[in-house]
């Protein structure tokens, strides 16, 4: 139950239809990398019940497709949420067209269980791409509970690397690491974390977010120290209620369902192979989807 008394999954949705004068109104719009934009969207509703790790559903039009998306940011006293969006398909590709005193058709949320702070001790934070975004919110509250945080963020190359001053804001130690070189070191976060742990700086407790195969890699190196780590699913999410069984996935043996039951899951359980796997089944209807949006916009 969130502070005000709404909650988020399974409970009460703040929920809001668009208009330029009205809720979902884009009050400030970024461009942080190519084909990667953040936007701060008015929505008083859900940015006062929202909490770190939960996500909101986005629809740009009143025939556009609903795209899940993590919680990057929030401001109550603004009553702004912040979404970082990255072009891939034909839906995120129409979302990033709009610029600012524009309006999303919907913005439902919060949704998904919060991400669990407490005082753990040392805590190390992972953010491999467009996860970076919504390991900020996280990293803060885990600051903000007292522990030691330990931040690492990682990116292909220097392009495509947003939000360092961020991250460095929040963290006791900080590391980043591009997979060229082409700015701070050369590897990836999982070479990071290996010298952490080894450096004799061992985590109590490790959050991933990025890519499926970054992710599977951070539950790899800390399995063997059996360090607790949480990663988090957003990226197999379809409908986000629990309704089309879109993103299920393997946790433990068991058929989880990301939206309802996570987004966030015991990194050790998950069944990465299935997930990654699951995620390429609409690649040949994704590539035609984006296909024809490019043709619309011609």
């Amino acid at each position: 139950m969130t502070p005000d008394g709404q909650k988020g999954h399974n409970g009460t949705c703040a929920a809001a239809a668009g208009g330029k004068a009205g809720p979902n109104r884009i009050v400030g719009r970024s461009d942080l990398a190519p084909n990667v934009v953040e936007y701060r969207i008015l929505n008083p509703a859900v940015a006062q019940a929202c909490h770190p790790g939960q996500f909101v559903i986005v629809r740009g039009g009143d025939k556009s497709e609903r795209i899940p998306l993590t919680i990057a940011d929030f401001d109550r006293r603004e009553g702004t949420v912040t979404l970082v969006i990255q072009a891939v398909g034909a839906s995120t590709r129409e979302l990033v067209a709009f610029r600012a005193g524009d309006a999303f058709r919907d913005l439902v949320g919060p949704l998904g269980h919060p991400s669990e702070i407490a005082k753990f001790g040392k805590v190390a934070m992972v953010g491999g791409g467009l996860g970076i975004a919504p390991v900020f919110p996280i990293q803060r509250a885990m600051k903000e509970a007292g522990n030691r945080v330990i931040g690492i963020m990682g990116a292909r190359t220097k392009e495509l690397v947003f939000w360092e001053d961020r991250i460095r804001s929040v963290s006791d130690e900080f590391h980043l690491v591009t997979d060229d070189g082409s700015l701070g070191e050369k590897g990836f976060v999982t070479d990071a974390l290996r010298r952490v742990i080894e450096g004799g700086t061992r985590p109590d407790r490790v959050i991933a977010i990025g890519p499926p195969v970054m992710m599977k890699a951070v539950a790899d190196v800390t399995r063997g120290p059996g360090i607790k780590t949480i990663v988090s699913l957003n990226s197999i999410m379809v409908d986000g209620t629990g309704m089309c069984g879109g993103c299920r996935i393997e946790v433990g043996g068991k058929t989880r369902f990301t939206c309802v039951d996570g987004p966030e899951f015991d990194a050790h359980e998950v069944d990465f192979d299935l997930l990654i796997s699951r995620l390429s089944i609409y690649r040949n209807e994704e590539k035609a989807a984006v296909e024809h949006h490019g043709r619309k916009g011609k």
